[in-house]
């Protein structure tokens, strides 16, 4: 699967107010809408058509699907109806409880709920077939147009929709967010707090919940006070209790969303509740303090309805707060803001973003366990200069996300197992080598590796300059990241992909004949047996001579150069432009090619007569070349075999292409400041 470089030099935070459009038309929500309306047709989605490979990608419906507008459904069909609430998200035949307890949660906030599901929106006489979306996605706000045919059985909608039968925005946000990761069957699994960030762009924490902070219940009481999104799950065992009912009316492996927390007063003391809902829209907790608990015998009604208890099958229950403690295992948080995780005043917190990609052979080094490896994933230097308000340290939040996973199910891919760790940084700039890690331990690191879209953390650290290596758990694994970094007080970072330099020696000349070594004496009568007086060599030739020769090097375990190679050594070496090679040009290129030939045999270091991939960037800096990942990626991609290995015809080609541009490089360069003096003279 190909991955483009991406750059990973830090970035602003995005700003919900450029989201940007997404149709392939190239055209936004209202000049389709507008289009629709002049010529007097309903909208239809090319881009996400009402078809099976919207439905699934991995097998075939299990029921006749009809695609239906929602005026084909109902009479009277209402985009929202009495204002979007909690209530209005029902689930249907897909296992995406997760992304609906995300919208529960997102209800509570009518804001952020405005950004997502813009209100101008109706079923009315400027009803056009169309509506839009918005959704956070890797530090860029995407606005995704949909038309309104939705997937139906026997005239219901299948998935997603609403305890009112002619409401319809939830099932169309639904739509919007399947067609924003490809389809439906994308949207099988996956944990509440990525639907959270899509809709908000915010940080997320996840909790367990049998190890929280002893303040748990006010860190949940500050969250949910400050709109910030949560969610909570059982834990299960085995995929075999996925969904299985505990005997107190709980669902393990299902994700539920917190929607309240408050403190009642019981038989003349305070106890702890906290309200929970069930996206199914039924099925509820049957313990203490359920819908018709007798716990609530002893409640005033002023009291009830503060807390909006009403005795429903609505999936919405309260629970004691110790009970919630003893029966669930997770909690998710996503706040709009990093404030209100831990700390007890608000902050503006600063934000800094870095786009990365990991290239199989190139920048997918894995994780500390494969220390030949790991120097090569990408880094990112962090200087933390200011301490918190009245502290010895500064506090930041890391949070490593894998892009796109979801959308390339389609295509195999799976969530991969991610983390990072954060070195103190040794004071000087460049890409660090494997001996760093070698002899030095990580600072800190992400509490684990796990196959999460996004694995975060707080930190306390002294001031000071830092090294996050973002990584896979593996090596060899390929995707794009995002990498983002939020501080209290301003944190500078930047990326240590090396900066393009080329340093080589000043050009060789030719040893006078009366001064020959004896190796160019040896050279010398090869040349004469072969090209005749005129002591010039074809390819042809040149392979034979440079094979000959190599064959003889008992230390060098080479297949033999290629044509190809002579071809490009010709055309490197060749001053007379005769396509030939003169024997004084012969031995200027021979004492470059044992130069090189010495680099290879010191990164080749199982002594295979190849070198792996990895250590291509060693290998190209000990030869003059200072590259960053974007060229190390590209000629990984052209210059390494299946197995990431490269041979030294492969090296030998990269060298020589790698020279050629420089002297290209530098006839320009020099040209250039030709010209500039020129016009500075003038």
């Amino acid at each position: 699967m190909p991955y483009v470089y991406q750059d990973s030099k830090p970035r602003p935070a995005a700003h919900p107010g450029a989201a940007r459009g997404t149709h392939s038309s190239g055209k936004g929500y209202e000049q389709l809408r507008q289009e629709c309306l002049q010529r007097g047709v309903l909208f239809e989605d090319p881009d996400f058509p009402a078809c099976n490979s919207s439905l699934f990608f991995s097998e075939n419906p299990p029921i006749p699907f009809v695609w239906k507008r929602p005026g084909d459904i109902v009479e009277d069909p209402k985009f929202i109806l009495g204002g979007a609430t909690r209530t209005d998200i029902c689930q249907g035949d897909l296992g995406d409880c997760w992304l609906l307890a995300a919208i529960a949660s997102l209800t509570l906030n009518e804001k952020t709920l405005a950004r997502v599901v813009p209100l101008d929106q109706n079923f009315g006489p400027d009803y056009a077939g169309i509506f839009h979306f918005q959704f956070w996605q890797h530090n860029e706000w995407l606005d995704v147009v949909i038309d309104d045919r939705l997937p139906t059985f026997k005239g219901r909608l299948v998935f997603l929709h609403s305890a009112e039968l002619n409401e319809f925005w939830s099932a169309l946000l639904e739509k919007a967010y399947a067609k924003l990761n490809g389809s439906y069957e994308s949207l099988k699994g996956g944990s509440t707090i990525e639907a959270m960030e899509d809709f908000t762009g915010g940080i997320g924490e996840m909790y367990d919940v049998k190890a929280a902070p002893d303040n748990f219940y006010e860190i949940l009481e500050k969250a949910l006070k400050r709109r910030s999104m949560v969610g909570c799950s059982i834990d299960t065992s085995s995929a075999a209790e996925s969904e299985a009912r505990t005997p107190f009316g709980l669902v393990k492996g299902h994700a539920y969303s917190v929607t309240g927390i408050e403190e009642v007063s019981y038989r003349g003391h305070q106890v702890q509740l906290i309200r929970i809902r069930n996206p199914w829209g039924q099925v509820e907790w049957n313990g203490p303090w359920s819908d018709s608990s007798a716990e609530w015998h002893f409640v005033s009604p002023s009291e009830q309805r503060r807390l909006s208890q009403a005795a429903r099958d609505d999936g919405e229950f309260w629970m004691k707060f110790e009970d919630f403690k003893v029966h669930f295992d997770k909690v998710e948080i996503c706040n709009l803001t990093p404030d209100a995780l831990e700390d007890s005043t608000a902050h503006k917190w600063e934000v800094t973003i870095h786009q990365g990609s990991w290239v199989r052979g190139a920048t997918a080094g894995g994780c500390r366990n494969f220390l030949e490896t790991f120097w090569t994933n990408p880094q990112i230097k962090l200087h933390l200069t200011e301490k918190d308000d009245g502290q010895d340290d500064c506090t930041f939040i890391a949070a490593l996300m894998q892009k796109d996973r979801r959308k390339l199910k389609k295509l195999g891919a799976e969530m991969l197992t991610i983390g990072y760790s954060i070195y103190e940084s040794p004071g000087r700039d460049g890409h660090l080598g494997k001996d760093f890690f070698r002899y030095h331990p990580s600072k800190a690191r992400s509490k684990t590796y796990i196959n999460l879209r996004e694995v975060s953390h707080r930190f306390k650290l002294p001031p000071g300059d830092y090294v996050l290596i973002p990584t896979t758990f593996e090596p060899h694994q390929e995707a794009d990241f995002c990498l983002r970094i939020f501080s209290e007080k301003k944190a500078i970072t930047e990326d240590l992909d090396e900066n393009v330099a080329i340093d080589l020696p000043e050009p060789l000349h030719p040893t006078p004949g009366s001064q020959e070594t004896e190796e160019e004496k040896q050279f010398r009568a090869l040349f004469e047996q072969i090209s005749g007086k005129d002591m010039e060599i074809s390819a042809e030739e040149l392979e034979y001579v440079l094979n000959a020769v190599l064959k003889k090097t008992k230390n060098i375990k080479f297949k033999n150069l290629s044509l190809i190679s002579c071809r490009n050594i010709i055309s490197l070496m060749d001053t007379s432009g005769n396509g030939k090679l003169e024997f004084s040009e012969f031995k200027v290129f021979w004492e470059k090619m044992k130069k090189w030939i010495s680099i290879f045999l010191q990164f080749d270091f199982d002594k295979s007569g190849s070198m792996s991939s990895y250590e291509l960037r060693g290998a190209l800096k000990s030869a003059g070349y200072q590259l960053n990942n974007y060229l190390l990626q590209l000629i990984v991609l052209r210059y390494s075999d299946e197995q990431l290995q490269i041979d030294f015809d492969d090296f030998l080609n990269c060298l020589i292409r790698l020279e050629n541009a420089s002297r290209v490089f530098q006839a320009l360069s020099a040209k250039n400041n030709k010209f500039i003096n020129l016009n500075i003279g003038e």
